[in-house]
């Protein structure tokens, strides 16, 4: 190549658009999907949270609450809080926690959904605010198993949690019968 043609080549312009394109288009790729999963993570995350206080507060108006009808009905309701995600992959559990007149805080009855409600008589550790002697506490758990769509962390499943304590509002405390 002679000299001149040299010279012209390096100075063209053309296509210079093209390349930096090129070359900013996958690290902008990157950040938008990025920016995607994120968002879905925040917002389920959101959702979990609002799933365990729903729950809770919908117990939380009973005196007496069957576990054979009204429980499930209620735990279902964890499905349309969580939607459109898929309410199976999903763990709603809420207590009852009895705190004597020492201030030792037991389970009195548990039910979950899809998961293994907490043992009848399980110690519990409550937040000191709400160590109240001879009170009952509701305490509802949420869980979700969330899988990135792209695992750019390599990372795989993240357990979203939230959990609330809520006392009881009709009475000073909640019978679940049969």
């Amino acid at each position: 190549m002679r000299a001149g043609r040299r010279r012209s080549f390096i100075k063209d312009r053309r296509g210079l658009a093209a390349i930096e394109f090129a070359l900013i288009a996958p690290v902008m790729i990157l950040i938008y999907l990025g920016g995607v999963e994120l968002s879905q993570g925040i917002a389920l995350k959101r959702m979990v949270a609002l799933t365990a206080s729903t729950v809770t507060n919908l117990v939380a108006q009973y005196t007496t609450i069957s576990a054979s009808t009204q429980m499930p009905d209620i735990l279902d309701a964890s499905s349309q809080v969580l939607a459109p995600y898929p309410a199976s992959k999903a763990i709603v559990t809420i207590s009852s926690i009895q705190i004597d007149n020492a201030g030792k805080a037991t389970v009195a009855w548990s039910q979950s959904l899809n998961g293994t409600p907490r043992p009848t008589g399980e110690l519990m550790t409550v937040p000191a605010a709400l160590d109240v002697p001879n009170t009952t506490i509701l305490f509802g758990e949420a869980s979700y198993d969330y899988t990135p769509v792209i695992d750019f962390l390599g990372e795989g499943n993240f357990t979203l949690y939230s959990s609330i304590y809520m006392y009881p509002r009709a009475s000073s405390t909640i019978n679940l019968v049969q």
